[in-house]
């Protein structure tokens, strides 16, 4: 549980540092960007997220209960 924390902080703090280096970079090039587009942005990359759990978690699970092999008639004689 304790290194679940630990992974969990260390990548929130990975993502705030990111984030960072985004908006420094951004200010350096001169592009301004609303409290909307930090949202819209911050979505995006939430769900993203979400999206790509969500079909890892499909994918093991699809190949954990089965679903992917394949029902040949010669290997029900055996």
């Amino acid at each position: 549980m304790k290194t679940t924390l630990l992974v969990a902080l260390l990548a929130f703090v990975g993502l705030a540092f990111t984030a960072w280096g985004v908006a420094s970079m951004w200010a350096e090039l001169g592009v301004n960007m609303t409290m909307h587009g930090w949202i819209a942005y911050g979505l995006g990359c939430v769900f993203s997220l979400l999206l790509a759990g969500g079909l890892f978690f499909l994918l093991f699970k699809s190949a954990r209960d089965g679903y992917d092999d394949i029902d040949r008639p010669e290997d029900l004689n055996d």
